[in-house]
């Protein structure tokens, strides 16, 4: 079997283990300084995990980037407010307010695409 081939299998495997086991989602929000489209990010955000995710299953982590502008340059921060899914995989990137609820649910894999 192909290395590459051989690696996505066991990425995809590896995510529906975590996915089965109850992975915990690692979360991380860059916001940039205290404004009205950072405070929106984060209540959506936290509006979206109390209603889908369960105490424990997450980590939030949420990222000044006026103070910490190290993480900014690490995350390859290009604009604020951005959300990153780092676990479960695939990674994902969300930039804005978060207010279209819908799309960040398929994008954490909570809803389907079909569902």
């Amino acid at each position: 079997m192909d290395e590459e081939v051989e690696n996505k299998l066991e990425e995809f495997e590896e995510t529906l283990e975590t996915r089965k086991a109850g992975g915990k989602y690692i979360l991380r929000l860059f916001v940039a300084g205290i404004n009205p489209r950072s405070i929106k990010a984060i209540e959506n955000l936290r509006e979206l995990i109390e209603e889908n995710l369960e105490e424990g299953n997450y980590e939030l982590e949420i990222i000044d980037i006026y103070q910490r502008p190290i993480f900014a340059k690490e995350g390859k921060i290009v604009a604020a407010p951005t959300l990153i899914k780092e676990l479960p995989p695939p990674i994902r990137r969300f930039v804005g307010d978060l207010s279209d609820k819908e799309k960040l649910l398929i994008g954490l894999d909570l809803r389907s695409r079909k569902g």
